[in-house]
Formats: C-alpha cells, sequence, structure tokens
C-alpha cells in the first residue's frame, strides 16, 4: 500500500515537474518572440487595421483588373501612399518655407509678426490683451519672448517633440501600408486562420467575436478617421490656397481635434478671424465660406459612412482612446488608440449580451412551468 502511494506521488511530482518545465519552455520563447517583434507591434497592428478596413475596396480593385491580385495590390498601395505622402510633402514644404520668411524677416529688421489690422478695434473688449500682445509682438518680437521665455521654451519643445513624432509616424504608416498590402494578397488564408485564433481562444463564440472585429474596426476607420482625415484635407487646401501663415502646423492640429472629436472649429475659426485682420476681405471670406462647408461636412459624412445604424462606440470613448493612443504610442497611436479602445468597448457590451442571453432563457422557461 506504501509503495503504491510512493509511486502514485512520485508519478504526481514528475508530471508536475513536467508541466512546469514545458510551460516555462513556452512563456520564454513567448517572451523572447515579444522582444524581437516590440518594435515593429505598433506597424503589424496598424497594418492589419488597414487591410480589414480597406478589404472592400481591395476586392473591387481585384474584380476592376479582372482577378489580378498583384496588380490590384499595387495600384491599391500606390494611391494609400500618395494620399499619405503629397500631404506630408506640403505641410513640410510649407514649414521649410515659413522658416526660411522668418529667418529672412529677422534679418533685414522687418515685422516677424503682421501688425493687427484695423478691424481689430471693433473686437470685443475680451480680445483686447490677445490684441495688445500681438501688437507688442509685432513691434519688437525679442521683448515678448524674454517676457514669456518659459512659456515659450515649453511650447518650443514640445513642438519639436510633436513633429519628430509625426515624422517617425508617417514613416511607420508607410511600413504599415505596405505590410497591409502584403496581407491582402492573403485574405482568403487569413480570414480563416484569425477565425481559428477567435474560437481557440474564446470558444463557439469566437466567430462572432471575429465578426465584431470586422465591423467595429471598419466603421471607425470609415466613420471617424475617414471623415477626420477628408475634414483636415479640406481645410488643408484651404489654408494653402488662401496663403495662411504656417498652413502645415495649423492643418496637422486641426487633424488633431477632427480625430479626437473636438472638430477644427477651434482653430479654423480663429485662423478666420485673423485673415480678415491681414488680408483682403475677398480672400478672407471664401476662407470663411469654406471653413463652414468643411465644418457643415461632419454632419454629412459619418451619416453616410456609418449609415444609419448605431454609432460603433460613445464619443467619449473615441476621444478617450485618441488622446490616450496619442501620449502613448505618439502619431500612429491617435489613429490606432481609437481603434482599439473602441473594439474593447465592443468587446465588453458584447461580453454582458452574451452573458445576459442564458439568463434570460432560464427564467423564461421557469416562468413558463
Amino acid at each position: 500500500m506504501n509503495q503504491n502511494n510512493s509511486n502514485f506521488y512520485g508519478y504526481n511530482f514528475e508530471k508536475i515537474a513536467d508541466t512546469l518545465i514545458r510551460l516555462g519552455v513556452l512563456f520564454l520563447l513567448i517572451g523572447w518572440c515579444y522582444d524581437i517583434l516590440k518594435p515593429f507591434v505598433l506597424i503589424i497592428v496598424w497594418a492589419i487595421v488597414i487591410a480589414i478596413a480597406f478589404s472592400p475596396v481591395y476586392e473591387r480593385v481585384v474584380r476592376l483588373f479582372r482577378g489580378r491580385k498583384v496588380l490590384a495590390t499595387i495600384f491599391v498601395a500606390l494611391i494609400l501612399l500618395t494620399i499619405l505622402v503629397l500631404p506630408s510633402v506640403l505641410i513640410t514644404q510649407s514649414l521649410y518655407e515659413e522658416i526660411n520668411n522668418f529667418v529672412h524677416y529677422y534679418q533685414t529688421n522687418e515685422h516677424l509678426i503682421p501688425p493687427p489690422g484695423e478691424t481689430t478695434k471693433s473686437w470685443p473688449t475680451i480680445t483686447k490683451p490677445i490684441v495688445e500682445i500681438w501688437a507688442s509682438a509685432s513691434e519688437d518680437l525679442s521683448k515678448v519672448a524674454l517676457k514669456y521665455s518659459e512659456q515659450l521654451k515649453v511650447a518650443g519643445a514640445w513642438l519639436l517633440l510633436s513633429l519628430a513624432g509625426i515624422g517617425k509616424g508617417i514613416l511607420q504608416f508607410i511600413v504599415s501600408i505596405i505590410i497591409a498590402m502584403g496581407l491582402l494578397l492573403y485574405t482568403e488564408s487569413l480570414v480563416k486562420v484569425s477565425k481559428n485564433i477567435f474560437i481557440k481562444l474564446i470558444g463557439s463564440n469566437g466567430e462572432h467575436y471575429a465578426e465584431v472585429t470586422v465591423i467595429t474596426i471598419r466603421n471607425v476607420v470609415k466613420g471617424f478617421l475617414g471623415v477626420a482625415l477628408i475634414q483636415a484635407l479640406m481645410i488643408g487646401i484651404g489654408f494653402f490656397l488662401a496663403g495662411v501663415p504656417f498652413a502645415g502646423i495649423f492643418t496637422i492640429i486641426c487633424l488633431f481635434l477632427a480625430i479626437i472629436q473636438v472638430g477644427i472649429g477651434p482653430i479654423a475659426i480663429p485662423v478666420v478671424i485673423y485673415m480678415y485682420s491681414i488680408t483682403d476681405a475677398t480672400t478672407s471670406t471664401i476662407l470663411a465660406i469654406w471653413v463652414g462647408i468643411t465644418l457643415i461636412s461632419d454632419n454629412i459624412l459619418k451619416p453616410i459612412f456609418l449609415g444609419r445604424g448605431n454609432p460603433p462606440a460613445p464619443m467619449l470613448v473615441i476621444f478617450l482612446g485618441a488622446i490616450g493612443g496619442f501620449i502613448y504610442n505618439g502619431f500612429i497611436g491617435l489613429f490606432l488608440g481609437a481603434v482599439i479602445l473602441t473594439l474593447g468597448y465592443k468587446f465588453f457590451l458584447s461580453w454582458i449580451d452574451m452573458n445576459q442571453e442564458p439568463q434570460l432563457e432560464k427564467s423564461q422557461l421557469e416562468a413558463e412551468e
């Protein structure tokens, strides 16, 4: 009897030790793989998001090219890269020209900042401190810079870090687009693999969660990020054509505000007011009309892209996702954060609904009895 017990305990110990060793090796391998892929995690995840969001467009392009997937992939990749790279080049060129103008004005002792126009005299009393700072900066920028040196240092450091992060984010976007096009070439096999992964992780409801993932990603990309990009593109075109100083920086800020669902108004409206004070009324009025159209477009484009159904998540979820993503992961996190947090929100709601369904069925059966 004692011998049987000792054999039993010895067998259990060997089994436990064997299981622990296997788990240790598995965790070591997973951790090692994660460390290797860590610099590319954001790029890969964003590539998957792009592939899921653009797969319906890609399928139409494949039909247009009569089933030639390689040509269709190259075509879609070129369009996406053009949409990304061309505005980036224009914004960079705008910043370069404005910095050169600053240097030129400084060397020739000209006004670095245009003086307030005559229209500022009729502005409300509450705006007088702003107009006074503006006039002082126009007369002698160095005095204002010395007076607000600490604030300017903080703002300048933040601006440089943001611009560097945007440059890094654009490079990450380019790499993500290339990877996404590679994923689209193998759409069918990837769909099967993704469903199997969800079923393996979640169980019988895995296919449902896979569908929720696809629908949520497409809704967020089209209804929120897509509309934000369109609005930023529209307002950027207006700024550039109207000759707004630092149009590139203002366009980037408008893009940021549009993604976090604040809207372009807090930047676009003051820019229009500023343009009325430094340029002719015709240009300023045309810009004001264009800004108004851009502001209204939000209410037109979102119902078109989202449809008549409910939005994928409340505005607060999009806002927190975009802000948190930007703080945590930089420029690419601004886009990815909104998608990931919305996806988590949808998963949470879906999980609650699935837990409630069996309880409701049980209560109905008890009531019938």
